[in-house]
This record gives C-alpha cells, structure tokens and sequence, in this order.
C-alpha cells in the first residue's frame, strides 16, 4: 500500500535525466532460465536514488512511496557506484561546466567537514568533537566559484591536513598545468598550517594561502575584496541540503563516496544552467 504521495518535486527532470541515462551500464540476464519478474526501469530506480539522497530516508522507507522497490532501488544503486557511474556523472558535469561557464582554477579553496556515522565501517573514526563517538571527515577541495572538483573521505579524527595529497589526487578531470602569467593558488585555514603541507602544495605547482594561527580573527575583520578561502565552506553548506550525506548511514566506503560524487554531479551540472 502506498503511503506517501512524492510529487513531482521528487521525480528528476528530463533534462536531468538525459545527462545520467548515457551513463548507465547495459543491464545483463544473468538468469539461467531468463523468467524473472521484469526488470525495473532504470529512471524509476534513478528517481528513488534521488528521493533517498535528497529526503535522507531510509532504503526500505522506498517501498511505501510508490517510486520503486527498496530492493531494486539499492541493488541498482550498488551496481552503478560500482561501475563509477556517479564519477562520470560528475566528470561530464565538470566538463560541460568548463566549455559553457569556466572552471575557475585560479582560486582554489579546500576544507574538511565532520559528519556523523553511527553505523560504523569503512573509513570511520572517533570523532573528537562528538564525545568519540563514530564519524567521517569529508575533504572537499572547490573552485573560485564553489563548484566542487575533488572530494575524499577518511576517519572523523583523521586531521584535514593530512588530507591535502588525497584531495588532490581526486580531481576527476585533467588540471590545467599552472604558468607564471596564470598561476593556481591555494586557500586553507590554519588547520593546514604545516610545513609539510606547503611541500605537497609546492609539489602540485599550486601557491599557498595558509590563514596562520591566531590570524583568522583578525583576517576576517579586515577582509576586502572577493572572499576566496569561505567559497568552501558555503559548497559544504550545499552539500548538507542532501540529508542522505549529512549523517553517513552506509557502512561501505565506496557507498557513501558514491553519494558524495552524485551530489558533485549534481551541483556541477546546476551551475551550467542546463537543467533549468
């Protein structure tokens, strides 16, 4: 019996789902006799990802909304982390906001956030500022603008400095290599106010912005001009409108990182405007 009643608010446009249907693997029948029930459609199945990722709701919450099969929407879900699906979404976001709009990589801007993870698993930790209590730490790295294009996950107590290579490393597209007329710079806070981490900015050809401890304060009271490090914080802001993430529910690293690349495809593909 149906007991919820998503509108249309919950379901994808077409243009949305122009951009993830290309993407999609080309489903196999695998049953030896090939008589199972039929196959659920996959935009029915990619319109109850988005439910679960925008409403944070539980998998088995699906089967009372009429959208999909909890079942189904989580099987189709792990069979296209798995085929990096979500990576491409955000890749090809990435791309197409490079040709119409511009990546701004002048600017850069990184920045981890804490999250809880009550269910434990992979890449889960004690988090220090909840009693040590389980929690996960997302690394997010930004362009001038805000759109994401590097993200990683670790421990809650994993320091955001330590984080810095990783992020780095998890850029989806090719990075332009930076010039003395144009080069890349680099905007952190005093968390990675280390040695070590002007080594590996050095290493990436990228200038550092290192707010200095017992600087912030005075940084922000004198600030002028366009803000260059806080355009990080704002896109974890964006990323914290998808309930599914605020609270990590999957015990799967690759689970959650899966979610984590189809809200950057997500906001990527926004700032194009193609999706109305």
């Amino acid at each position: 019996m149906r007991l919820l009643q998503p509108n249309d608010h919950w379901r994808m446009s077409d243009a949305l789902w122009a951009k993830i249907q290309p993407l999609l693997p080309v489903p196999e029948d695998n049953h030896p006799l090939g008589c199972h029930r039929r196959r659920v459609p996959d935009r029915d199945a990619m319109d109850a990802i988005l439910f679960v990722l925008r409403t944070g709701c539980q998998w088995n919450a699906l089967s009372a909304t009429g959208i999909c099969s909890s079942s189904s929407a989580h099987r189709r879900f792990q069979e296209w982390t798995a085929a990096g699906v979500f990576e491409k979404f955000w890749r090809q976001g990435l791309l197409v906001y490079d040709e119409m709009v511009g990546i701004d990589w002048n600017w850069l801007s990184m920045d981890g956030a804490m999250t809880k993870a009550p269910l434990g698993g992979e890449k889960v930790g004690p988090n220090p500022t909840d009693r040590g209590k389980g929690g996960v730490k997302r690394s997010l790295l930004v362009e001038a603008k805000g759109v994401p294009v590097g993200v990683t996950v670790a421990g809650a107590n994993r320091n955001d400095c330590k984080l810095v290579e990783q992020t780095l490393d998890s850029i989806p597209i090719r990075r332009p290599k930076p010039t003395k007329k144009h080069p890349q710079h680099m905007c952190l806070d005093k968390g990675y106010d280390f040695e070590f981490v002007l080594k590996i900015l050095a290493e990436y050809n990228l200038v550092p912005h290192v707010c200095h401890r017992g600087e912030e304060a005075r940084a922000r009271r004198r600030r002028r001009g366009k803000p260059r490090r806080w355009v990080v914080e704002r896109s974890h802001s964006w990323f914290n409108r998808f309930r599914r993430i605020l609270v990590r529910w999957e015990k799967r690293s690759s689970s959650y990182i899966g979610m984590l690349h189809l809200v950057c495809g997500l906001i990527a593909w926004r700032a194009t405007g193609l999706l109305g």
